[in-house]
């Protein structure tokens, strides 16, 4: 078979009649005409298609309508066909006849282009002939018209030329002005004809008029304006004055910008004669008689001269401008030279006195000879460099004088920074005065509110002066004295504990003052000395004064982000990024944490005594479990006196009160443990006294309890306290109940004690795992070998992945190898071996994460230890089953209290 193209079908007829499409036909065919039957695949077989349609002997019964129906089939598919070839005939008939019909009228169409072109053509001939002679005419009319036109021009300009010459030698500037604009119009019109010499010559004598009236006005001018005559002509009147400016504002201007300038230096020469820097008269604290003498001057003038000048000119104006430019370069020199007489007063007093003469001007000038635009005075405004939206009236004259005294205003800078000084020394004075809570509204200090409204009052007044480098000293300043606020006032208003060594040194002056009565003296200097293990702690004048300032730290903590983004808006924008109080901000976090820490040291310090005592109870002599130990009742008394009086006094920094909270428990809770690792438990015949590890359970559930209520603790209003406080209680503390638990099991077993503590405390280090083998007093050969084995077992579960936290106890093992091994050479200091087998085999179905552990589940979670609950009665011999009884009557003692004190 051979391949004609790759995108339409191949056929080829062979020899058995077959016909062969490409893969691209059939799969196109496949798509359009889909079918399953089994002729229509192309590997289709007779011999296999009639073995599956008869494939036994029985099947041949039916081989009769099997061949009727396939010729039925082959019948309809011969109709089909003949259907589809007739009409495929019929279709290419109908389509031949349809194009000899299209080309007929293509043809006929043709035709009719070939008509309407031939016409339009010859229409066109038509019309150009038509329009030929109009052209002409046209053209010649134009002509005629711009000649007629150049000739009335050149008449006007040689006319006007000679009247122009008889009314200037007149002085008539009345007459002039019409004449003078159309004859430089018409000059204008020349200007393309400047190559005809006779053009040229009238273009130059009207430059020569223009030239020679200029110069004739501005004489007349200073004649007219001058004390003494100095012409034959007469001075000409203010009409003739006015209509000589009329006539100047058609000449070039550069003769009206001459004029100007003679006029107003004539109009302002007595204002520098007056006010010359020798004159006692030109001195800072007369500067209102300056702007007092500008004032009279421009209601002279434009009374005597107003209507001799054109509105649009803007005289007064202009002499008003030129007015500030001389006194701003007077003032700057007479303060260069006389710099060491300048103070804030004086300074402040010109400043003021120029602001408000500059708002005056700007209220009476539209500044358009400044080159502001201020048609719509009413509407319009401008962001100044401090970002303050300002109507542009008030600003057209801002800095014309006043930008002289920028250069001074270190003085200004200086003066604050004495005043500021001086009220921090006020401020240290307040601050050493007892502060009154009761009597004041908040606990913030006031001196904090008064030290923010003065700088709010200086950057105000400063934002008038200049908001450039003068804002950005005084911001220099404000940060210096926030740094002096937080270290003379609040730092130092932080109460301090004596120490040791004063206390001491306190005794022996009292020996030595007293020696008169030297009994007295010494009994009382041995008296100190015993109080000297005594902690000391604060006041409740004191915690309220550590509490007023960390609120007045916290108050200023937030004033000084908002006064930082004040200064960045109003300070100019080369200064913006220069503005950091970052530092400062760090000091008041500093202080705030400081007081802080002080409280927290404080309410532990009140419990350092009562852990003594602690530490000091005999818990294996215990005999019976009663109410919380008299130090847990201590405890809580000493969180009742003094968490409401720092919560009450940080009612309005609640945050920091919540820290606070955060912080005692952190360090607390530790140190707690740390007494319990101390307790010892275990009876003289080496046995865990179980009603002590009981007692010590229920203390330290009790003062769970209380830690819980600590935020809260002797407050009416019953506020539930933070969850992440909660979790870090619950968490901390039910660690200490898991110690006394496994203080509770007995050692023996040792594979079972071993996997009790990791099942009770995942997390627990191989110090850890000492002290409470310490603490049921394990010999020290015991010691090592139950370290061993937990090391093992840790490491074991750690692979098992049974425990997620064990992987730090492998690591601590190898880091507490030398520690273990040290112990050998202590073990004579070792409390007897502890280890009893008298008790039962305890279950292993102990809960571990006890942190949500509610009041009454903790009651029964008890009895798990204490041998009840799981142990199996075919294990049980007769001394298991009294111990056990026993157990179970102290465990429904202990429930029976529990249940007293947690309705």
């Amino acid at each position: 078979m051979e391949s004609k193209s790759s995108n339409e079908a191949e056929a080829s007829v062979i020899a058995n009649n077959k016909i062969h499409f490409s893969k691209e036909v059939k799969h196109v065919i496949d798509k359009v005409l889909k079918s399953d039957d089994p002729m229509d695949a192309p590997d289709f077989n007779c011999v296999d298609y009639i073995n599956q349609l008869f494939p036994n002997e029985q099947s041949l019964v039916t081989i009769d309508e099997t061949i009727q129906r396939m010729q039925c089939e082959v019948s309809l598919i011969d109709d089909n066909i003949r259907s589809v070839v007739r009409g495929q005939t019929n279709t290419g008939q109908d389509g031949q006849v349809a194009l000899c019909e299209a080309q007929k009228v293509i043809s006929t169409l043709y035709e009719h282009i070939i008509d309407v072109k031939t016409r339009a053509e010859r229409t066109e001939e038509m019309v150009k002939e038509i329009t030929r002679d109009i052209k002409q005419l046209d053209c010649a009319k134009r002509n005629l018209t711009s000649a007629i036109t150049t000739l009335n021009h050149l008449h006007m300009l040689v006319g006007g030329i000679e009247s122009l010459e008889i009314l200037i030698e007149k002085r008539l500037y009345g007459e002039i002005l019409n004449p003078l604009q159309a004859i430089t119009e018409v000059n204008q019109h020349f200007q393309q004809y400047s190559d005809i010499e006779e053009i040229k010559n009238l273009s130059q004598s009207v430059d020569k008029i223009q030239i020679s009236l200029a110069h004739q006005i501005t004489e007349d001018f200073k004649e007219a304006f001058s004390v003494k005559k100095s012409s034959n002509h007469p001075r000409l009147g203010l009409n003739q004055l006015g209509d000589a400016c009329k006539v100047i504002s058609v000449l070039d201007p550069k003769v009206k910008k001459d004029l100007l300038k003679w006029f107003i230096a004539q109009q302002l020469e007595e204002y520098l004669h007056l006010f010359h820097e020798n004159q006692d008269i030109a001195w800072l604290d007369k500067i209102d008689k300056r702007y007092a003498w500008l004032k009279r001057h421009l209601l002279d003038f434009e009374d005597k001269f107003g209507a001799v000048f054109p509105l649009d000119w803007e005289v007064s104006e202009r002499i008003t401008v030129e007015f500030c430019r001389l006194t701003r370069e007077q003032l700057s020199q007479i303060m260069s030279k006389r710099v060491n007489e300048i103070d804030v007063r004086l300074l402040l007093l010109a400043i003021n006195k120029t602001q408000a003469f500059e708002q005056l001007l700007s209220k009476r000038f539209t500044g358009v000879t400044l080159g502001i635009n201020n048609d719509n005075q009413n509407t319009s405004s401008f962001t100044s460099g401090g970002g303050q939206l300002l109507n542009s009236a008030l600003v057209v004259f801002h800095d014309q004088i006043g930008s002289c005294f920028k250069a001074h205003l270190d003085i200004y800078i200086r003066s604050i920074d004495r005043n500021l000084a001086e009220l921090i020394e006020k401020f240290v004075e307040q601050a050493k005065e007892p502060f009154k809570v009761g009597e004041a509204k908040s606990t913030v200090y006031p001196s904090s509110a008064d030290l923010f409204v003065f700088y709010k009052k200086c950057m105000v007044q400063c934002n008038q002066l200049s908001n450039e480098q003068p804002m950005y000293e005084l911001a220099l300043v404000f940060k210096k004295y926030l740094r002096e606020y937080a270290s003379k006032v609040l730092e130092s208003s932080i109460p301090k504990l004596l120490t040791t060594s004063t206390s001491i040194g306190k005794s022996m002056s009292l020996l030595t003052r007293d020696m008169q009565n030297l009994s007295t003296a010494a009994g009382q200097v041995i008296h100190n000395f015993l109080k000297e293990g005594d902690a000391q702690r604060f006041s409740k004048s004191d915690l309220i004064r550590i509490c007023c300032v960390l609120t007045t730290a916290e108050y200023c903590l937030e004033t000084v982000q908002q006064l930082e983004d004040k200064l960045k808006e109003k300070v100019a924008a080369a200064y913006v990024n220069k503005i950091d109080m970052f530092e400062e901000k760090d000091v008041f976090h500093r202080i705030i944490s400081n007081c802080i820490q002080l409280l927290v040291q404080d309410l532990e310090t009140g419990c350092e005594s009562f852990l003594q005592t602690m530490s000091k109870v005999q818990w294996q002599s215990i005999s019976n479990v009663g109410d919380q130990s008299s130090f847990i009742t201590g405890m809580c008394a000493n969180f009742k006196q003094t968490v409401p009086v720092i919560r009450d006094n940080l009612a309005s920094s609640r945050k920091y009160f919540t820290q606070f909270c955060h912080k005692f428990v952190n360090v607390f809770i530790p140190k707690y443990i740390n007494v319990l690792y101390k307790c010892k438990l275990t009876l003289s015949d080496g046995c865990n006294n179980v009603l002590g590890c009981e007692q010590l359970l229920l203390d330290t559930h009790s003062l769970k309890t209380a830690l819980l209520d600590l935020p809260s603790i002797g407050s009416s209003v019953n506020r539930k306290a933070p969850t992440s406080y909660t979790k870090v209680v619950v968490k901390d503390m039910t660690r200490a109940e898991m110690i006394i638990k496994v203080v509770m099991t007995p050692v023996q077993p040792s594979a079972h004690f071993t996997q009790q503590v990791l099942k009770l405390l995942p997390d627990i280090t191989i110090a850890e795992y000492q002290k409470i083998l310490d603490m049921k007093a394990v010999k020290r050969v015991d010691q090592l070998q139950l370290i061993d084995l937990f090391k093992r077992t840790a490491s074991t579960a750690a692979a098992a992945g049974l425990s997620d936290n064990t992987d730090s106890i492998s690591t601590n093992a190898e880091q507490q190898n030398s520690t273990a091994n040290a112990l050998d050479s202590t073990s004579d200091n070792i409390m007897a071996d502890a280890t009893s087998t008298e008790m039962s085999t305890y279950p292993t179905n102990v809960p571990v994460n006890a942190t949500s552990t509610p009041k009454r589940a903790f009651i029964f979670s008890v009895g798990n230890f204490t041998g009840s609950a799981n142990s199996s009665a075919g294990d049980k011999n007769a001394d298991n089953s009294s111990q056990s009884s026993g157990d179970r009557g102290r465990i429904r003692k202990l429930e029976n209290l529990l249940k007293k004190r947690l309705p």
